[in-house]
C-alpha cells in the first residue's frame, strides 16, 4: 500500500512539472523572460537554437531531486549546432538579484532574489556558452553596464549539490569553468572547452575547481588562448575522479594542488586519493614542462594532498623537443601508483625525467620509451620501477595525426599489469575515449594505454 502511494506520488509530481519552450517561434522568445527563480523539481528549460547568440546572462539558484532534477537544455540546429549564449553585451534578467554577476554568465549558487537557496540536482547540456573576459560588459538587474572580472568563467558553481554540466562547448573566458568550495558533487561530461585563460597570466585556467566530489569524464579539454600560461585542468578538490578525457595544452596538463576554502574537503578521506585514468594527454611542443603536478602550491604543506594519485591507463605524448617531466611531486610526502600508461615523447630518450625532485613513484607495466632519467636535477625521492617495457616505439596507429591505438605489432598488447586493489571495482577501466566526447566498452583489460587493441566495429 505505501509503495503504491508513493507511486502516486511520483506520478502526480512528474504531472506538475513544466517544459517551457524558449526561443524564436517558441512560447517564450527571450532567455530572461524564463521563470529562473521559480523553477521545480521535474521542470525543464528548452533553449532552442538559432542563428543568432541568446545575449543573456542568469542565477540558477533552485532546487530538483535525485527523481526529478532541473534541467536546462539546448536545442541544437538543423546540423547539430548548439545554441550560444554570449556574455558579450548580455542581459540579466530583472527578476534576479545576485551577487557575481562579474563572474559568470550562468551562475549557479545563491543571491538576494531567490533569497537563501543552495541549488540541488541541476542539469545543464548541450549550450556553447562564451564570451565572459573583462573586455566584455554587461547589464546587471537594474540596467546598469559592468564588464566581466578578470577570473569570470562561462559556468561558475559557486555553491550546489548534484550538479551536472553535460555535451556543453564554454570558451572565451578568463576560466573556462569555475567551482567554488562551497559545492558537492559536481560531474563534467562530454564537455569541449578550449580558448580559455588570459595571455600572459598563470592564474586562470581553462578549468578551475575546489569542490567536495567531482568527477571529470569523456570531456575534450582543448588548448588555451594563445599567449596563456594557465594550466588546463587546475583542481583543489576531494574526491576528484578525472576519466577517459582528451587533455591538450597548458603550463601543466593536470595540476592537482591543495584545497584552500575549506577544512571540510582537506580532511574527507577521499582528499587522499585521487583517480587519473583511461585519457589522452597531450603536451605540446611550444607549451610547459611539466604534464602533472601533484600534492600543493598554497605553500602550507600542512595542508598539501599527502596522499596517493593513482595514474593508470593513460597514453600520455609530450611533443617537446627539449626537457620535460612526467610528475612534479610536491613533498616526499605525496606518492603516485603509475601503472599500465604509455608514455612517449619526441625528443630523445633523456629529455624525459620522470619526477622533479621529491616524492615516491611506484612503477607497473607501464611502456616508456629508451634513456628516460629519474630527474633532470637533484632527487631525494624514491623510484620503485617493476616490469617496465623500454622500447623506441609504442606501436601507435599513426602518432603524427593523433591516432594513438595501437597497431597489431605494438609491444603494449597484452602487457598490462595487475591494477591496484584500490583501484577496484569503483574504478575499474571499463571504456574508453573516442575522438571527441563520447566513449564506448573497453574490450578487454590487458592492454597498456588509453586505448585497448580489441576495438568495436
Amino acid at each position: 500500500m505505501r509503495a503504491r502511494i508513493f507511486l502516486l506520488l511520483l506520478i502526480c509530481r512528474a504531472a506538475m512539472a513544466t517544459t517551457y519552450e524558449i526561443g524564436s517561434g517558441q512560447a517564450i522568445e527571450k532567455i530572461q523572460l524564463a521563470p529562473w527563480g521559480k523553477l521545480a523539481p521535474g521542470d525543464i528549460v528548452q533553449i532552442h537554437w538559432r542563428e543568432q547568440p541568446y545575449h543573456v546572462k542568469f542565477l540558477l539558484s533552485v532546487r530538483g531531486t535525485e527523481v526529478q532534477p532541473i534541467t536546462i537544455r539546448g536545442v541544437p540546429g538543423p546540423n547539430g549546432e548548439l545554441p550560444v549564449i554570449s556574455g558579450d553585451g548580455a542581459v540579466t534578467p530583472p527578476t534576479l538579484d545576485y551577487w557575481g554577476g562579474d563572474r559568470a554568465v550562468i551562475k549557479i549558487g545563491q543571491g538576494s532574489v531567490p533569497k537563501n537557496v543552495f541549488p540541488n540536482w541541476i542539469v545543464i547540456e548541450n549550450l556553447e556558452v562564451r564570451n565572459a573576459r573583462q573586455r566584455y560588459s554587461f547589464t546587471d538587474h537594474k540596467g546598469r553596464h559592468a564588464n566581466y572580472s578578470p577570473m569570470a568563467a562561462p559556468i561558475w558553481i559557486e555553491s550546489g549539490n548534484h550538479i551536472t554540466i553535460r555535451n556543453c562547448i564554454l570558451r572565451d573566458g578568463g576560466n573556462g569553468f569555475f567551482v567554488s568550495f562551497s559545492s558537492h558533487n559536481v560531474t563534467m561530461e562530454g564537455c569541449y572547452l578550449y580558448d580559455n585563460g588570459v595571455p600572459g597570466n598563470t592564474k586562470m585556467h581553462n578549468v578551475y575547481t575546489e569542490a567536495n566530489g567531482i568527477i571529470f569524464q569523456y570531456n575534450h579539454f582543448g588548448p588555451l588562448i594563445k599567449g596563456a600560461q594557465g594550466n588546463n585542468l587546475k583542481d583543489r578538490s576531494c574526491g576528484t575522479v578525472i576519466r577517459y578525457n582528451w587533455i591538450e595544452g597548458g603550463n601543466r596538463e593536470i595540476d592537482l594542488v591543495d584545497a584552500e576554502g575549506t577544512a571540510d574537503i582537506r580532511n574527507d578521506p577521499k582528499y587522499r586519493k585521487t583517480f587519473v585514468y583511461g585519457n589522452i594527454i597531450v603536451e605540446p611542443q611550444d607549451q610547459g614542462n611539466q604534464i602533472v603536478h601533484y600534492g600543493g602550491d598554497s605553500g602550507n604543506e600542512a595542508n598539501y594532498r599527502k596522499g596517493t594519485l593513482f595514474f593508470y591507463n593513460n597514453t600520455v605524448i609530450s611533443r617537446r623537443t627539449d626537457t620535460t617531466c612526467l610528475f612534479r611531486i610536491q613533498t616526499s610526502d605525496e606518492k603516485v601508483d603509475c601503472r599500465n600508461n604509455i608514455i612517449y615523447w619526441t625528443g630523445p630518450g633523456k629529455s624525459l625525467a620522470l619526477v622533479d625532485s621529491v616524492g615516491t613513484v611506484e612503477l607497473h607495466n607501464n611502456w616508456m620509451k629508451k634513456g628516460w632519467v629519474n630527474c633532470h636535477d637533484a632527487f631525494s625521492g624514491r623510484i620503485i620501477d617493476k616490469d617496465t617495457i623500454n622500447g623506441s616505439e609504442p606501436g601507435f596507429v599513426d602518432q603524427a595525426h593523433d591516432k594513438f591505438q595501437l597497431n597489431s605489432d605494438s609491444p603494449c598488447i597484452n602487457a598490462a599489469g595487475v591494477p591496484s586493489r584500490e583501484t577496484l571495482p569503483v574504478y575499474a577501466v571499463t571504456k574508453e575515449y573516442v575522438i571527441h566526447q563520447k566513449v564506448y566498452a573497453r574490450n578487454g583489460d590487458g592492454d597498456i594505454g588509453a586505448f585497448s587493441f580489441t576495438r568495436p566495429k
